[in-house]
């Protein structure tokens, strides 16, 4: 049971921002309901409505073909049930690569119609003049180097990110270009931890890992790969804090076979009518 204090402040861009340094950040996906109430009540910092989803929640093979449509959609059941957690919506595949235009429109619809009150986009010095407008406008923007799953046709599938020195440099350049731009935390998948390291002592704002070693100054993971809810595959930088698939098929299971057996219902799991309407009834 959480001991998080269902009192706490409602966390914001600029509390994030200022953990830099004192506490590391925690952040986990949700798209539903449920599972958002479920980590917003043990007092989780960040939930990110990603657009994983289109692979955990809708069966595809990448998040490339996730639309705006759906990622409100998720947003707004998330939304209702994180009360404290500042919850972070990803901007889809093509929702802000043609132009600062589009990027204004669809953070917007993201603020606006899910309830979002953060963005986060993948890449670097390309999408610096789509976050430099979003702030501007007023709308706080995570940054998204390394491995950029939107992009993986271009990297040649789910590799490791700055394995060069050249690519290292370049990943710490992005990242000091991506807090110029005014993001106020940078999440750095699949990049060696050493180079993680780096990049978060050269930068003034947060930096959340995943499969970034223990250097950066918070984390991130799947909901459903923490819970071992999804065994397609499970990537290196993920611990399983729980295998809930293997107690959910216990649980069906069991429920299978008391259906079969007659064992469910039992007399505890109905309704009795009152005995003298039951008496009007044969009479």
């Amino acid at each position: 049971m959480s001991t998080h204090s269902q009192n706490a402040p409602s966390v914001t861009s600029l509390t994030i921002r200022a953990a830099k340094g004192k506490r590391k950040l925690t952040m986990l996906t949700a798209y539903d309901y449920s599972s958002a109430t479920l980590v917003d009540e043990c007092g989780i910092d960040m939930i990110l409505v990603g657009d994983s989803l289109g692979m955990v929640m809708l069966g595809r093979d990448d998040t490339i073909s996730v639309t705006m449509d759906e990622m409100i959609h998720h947003c707004r059941a998330v939304t209702r049930g994180a009360k404290q957690a500042l919850v972070i919506a990803d901007m889809p595949f093509m929702s802000y690569e043609p132009g600062v235009e589009t990027a204004m429109k669809n953070a917007a619809r993201l603020f606006q119609e899910g309830n979002a009150r953060a963005v986060k986009l993948e890449g670097g010095h390309d999408v610096v003049p789509q976050i430099t407008a979003l702030v501007k406008a007023g709308i706080p923007v995570v940054g998204h180097i390394g491995l950029t799953p939107q992009r993986v046709a271009t990297l040649g599938g789910f590799k490791v990110q700055g394995k060069t020195a050249d690519a290292a440099l370049k990943l710490i350049e992005e990242a000091k270009a991506l807090e110029a731009a005014g993001v106020f935390c940078i999440v750095l998948e699949a990049i060696p931890a050493t180079i993680a390291k780096r990049i978060t002592e050269s930068v003034g704002v947060p930096t959340i890992g995943i499969g970034a070693g223990k250097d950066c100054d918070g984390q991130v993971l799947v909901f459903h790969d923490l819970l071992g809810l999804f065994d397609r595959f499970v990537p290196k930088f993920v611990k399983q804090y729980a295998n809930l698939r293997e107690i959910a098929s216990k649980a069906i299971d069991d429920y299978k076979a008391e259906v079969e057996s007659g064992a469910f219902p039992g007399q505890e799991h109905g309704f009795a009518m009152p005995r003298n309407e039951e008496d009007k009834l044969e009479g």
